[in-house]
């Protein structure tokens, strides 16, 4: 069962999915837009991906703030969550996010990566850290 991950950022989304029996996650992609705004062809790429690699399970980060609550960017990915499920047939679900960031840029820095090429993949490890997350909650 392949899942996809997904770390949605104003500009960006980095994606991280399962292999086919849904044990490893490897970093896939970053989608980048112009404008925060500009979602239809960011959900379209999504989409497409989802066909491509036969996702069964699509995890979206829930940026929360540190007390739990909402803020501007949760009801942001909160907007983008809703355009999900209306174009994907596969189960879509929010998972708890917080700090998923600073873990991805530590994972980057303790792997020797320069600060100069981590906004390339700094996204994508986030949204693995996400899957990685998700995955050992399901299995508790």
């Amino acid at each position: 069962m392949r899942i996809l991950a997904l770390d949605y950022g104003s500009k960006t989304v980095g994606l991280a999915i399962t292999d086919a029996l849904g044990y490893t996650v490897l970093p896939y992609s970053t989608l980048w837009r112009e404008r925060e705004g500009k979602l239809r062809k960011t959900v379209q790429e999504i989409c497409d991906i989802v066909l491509r690699e036969d996702v069964e399970e699509v995890v979206l980060g829930l940026p929360l703030n540190m007390d739990g609550s909402r803020g501007e960017r949760a009801e942001k990915a909160a907007v983008f969550y809703d355009l999900l499920k209306k174009k994907l047939t596969c189960p879509v679900v929010f998972f708890d996010e917080r700090l998923s960031t600073i873990e991805a840029r530590e994972i980057l820095d303790e792997n020797g990566v320069p600060r100069a090429k981590q906004k390339e993949v700094l996204d994508q490890v986030a949204a693995q850290v996400i899957l990685e997350d998700y995955l050992r909650t399901k299995k508790e």
